[in-house]
């Protein structure tokens, strides 16, 4: 998995070279391009947890792994469009869902078209939603022993999720206003569920509550 991170990742640098950028064309690409930055950590997590574990659970760790990665590599796309173009002059929306909203790359950094750029990072938000329930399926076949603990896979999950409500909410401020963040009480609030005691049988309703208001709230 490491070898085909790195060996990925040369390859997208060189495919964009020319641009001084990254300048994800589709969704396909966008997925290829979050399978080789995430999707091989989540192989490499997976071989590892998996080892000595029943064949039915390493099966559905497998099974999911990709799952898990994209999801969080998806959400990170969306929420970090604007510090992508400003800090690295890398575009992850696909180009033809810029171009499906009549907007360019350019648009980003010129605070103009903010409307149609959201309907992007709102797309792309949507997209990411669809990996929901595979990496719930990872989580809740995770095995807790030699030093793993649900917590270090959960907490991230959960976040993405409120992260993900954020987004639908607010698509706008990942341009205007730089991102999108969930509140330092809901961080803390998701980091308590599992210092007291939740388990893999408490990721589905916290994933419903956090999805329908932040979970300091309930």
């Amino acid at each position: 998995p490491v070898r085909e991170l790195v060996d990925g990742m040369a390859m997208f640098v060189d495919r964009y070279a020319e641009e001084g950028g990254l300048r994800i064309q589709t969704i396909d690409e966008l997925e290829e391009y979050c399978w080789y930055a995430a999707g091989t950590v989540g192989t490499l997590v997976t071989n590892l947890v998996s080892q000595d574990a029943d064949p039915e659970v390493a099966d559905q760790l497998a099974e999911n792994a990709r799952a898990f990665s994209l999801l969080l590599q998806l959400v990170n796309v969306a929420k970090d469009v604007a510090v992508d173009y400003e800090e690295e002059n890398n575009v992850y929306l696909p180009e033809a869902w810029l171009n499906d909203a009549g907007v360019t790359a350019a648009d980003i950094g010129a605070g103009r078209s903010v409307d149609a750029l959201a309907s992007v990072v709102k797309r792309v938000t949507d997209h990411a939603t669809g990996y929901l329930d595979g990496a719930q399926a990872w989580l809740e076949a995770m095995p807790e022993r030699r030093g793993n603990t649900l917590a270090a896979w959960a907490v991230p999950y959960l976040l993405a999720v409120g992260t993900i409500r954020e987004l639908m909410a607010r698509p706008r401020d990942v341009i205007s206003e730089g991102g999108v963040k969930i509140s330092r009480e809901e961080v803390h609030a998701v980091i308590g569920q599992f210092a007291t005691g939740a388990g893999a049988e408490d990721v589905g309703r916290l994933r419903e509550q956090i999805a329908e208001r932040p979970l300091p709230e309930w």
